[in-house]
């Protein structure tokens, strides 16, 4: 799954801990929300996997599929 830059619609790569967009030159936080609630997830990881919890909304474990990411810009 490739990560699109919000501003130009373009495939964003993975540097340094968040995401850089090299059409628009911006950089972008990647953040996970609940599908249900929409607030933050936890993001849980062991062993080389990721889960994703939500305490906000007690919804529980969120599958993988059901995440919604949205992207930040950083100043």
């Amino acid at each position: 799954m490739d990560a699109l830059c919000p501003e130009c619609q373009q495939a964003m790569q993975w540097q340094k801990g968040h995401f850089i967009c090299e059409a628009c030159h911006k950089s972008y936080q990647q953040q996970a929300l609940c599908p249900e609630c929409h607030q933050p997830l936890e993001e849980l990881k062991a062993c080389g996997a990721v889960d994703y919890f939500c305490r906000s909304g007690g919804h529980g474990m969120v599958s993988k599929r059901r995440v919604v990411f949205t992207y930040q810009l950083i100043d």
